[in-house]
């Protein structure tokens, strides 16, 4: 098989002949795209500890507005994301996350640099109106172990809120 039809770009080409720019082929693109909706089914599902099983043994997952409340480790990330879950459960509204307009870009170490936009809508049981909760601006650093990918480091920068300078 060569590198281009596995999804890797060989100057500037894919699988079809299409070109793209930097980045990556269309097979890695896809496997990734998998990986979120799979991530984003785990969390909407409220199954916390399977979906910081995505994220390696040492990840680290930060609010860029608050740095310093960066969660380190997946028993930290989470019994996080399940006490949110919960948390909204409690409130009687359902939460989604959706996910797109992913940016890939392959780093020289095997890891993927990742920058998304993400939504998360939600709904409440009681038949009241859809929301969007929050969009953020999604910065990921992927990286592969024994064949599956892994988040080693996420950051969320929220739309209307302001970033402190250091």
């Amino acid at each position: 098989m060569s590198e281009a039809s596995s999804g890797q770009v060989v100057d500037g080409q894919v699988p079809g002949g299409q070109v793209r720019g930097p980045g990556v082929g269309v097979g890695l693109y896809a496997e990734i795209q998998q990986f979120y909706a799979r991530q984003a089914g785990l969390l909407d599902d409220g199954r916390a500890v399977e979906w910081a099983r995505t994220f390696t043994e040492d990840g680290v997952f930060r609010d860029a507005s608050r740095p310093q409340d960066a969660l380190v480790g997946r028993r930290a990330i989470g019994t996080q994301a399940g006490a949110h879950h919960d948390r909204r459960v409690a409130e009687g509204v359902d939460v989604r996350h959706w996910l797109g307009m992913l940016d890939l870009r392959a780093e020289d170490d095997g890891s993927l640099r990742v920058r998304s936009y993400a939504l998360t809508p939600s709904t409440g049981r009681d038949g009241s109106g859809l929301r969007i909760s929050a969009s953020v601006v999604c910065h990921d650093r992927l990286v592969r172990e024994n064949g599956r990918w892994y988040v080693a480091d996420r950051t969320l920068r929220r739309d209307g809120v302001v970033i402190p300078v250091n």
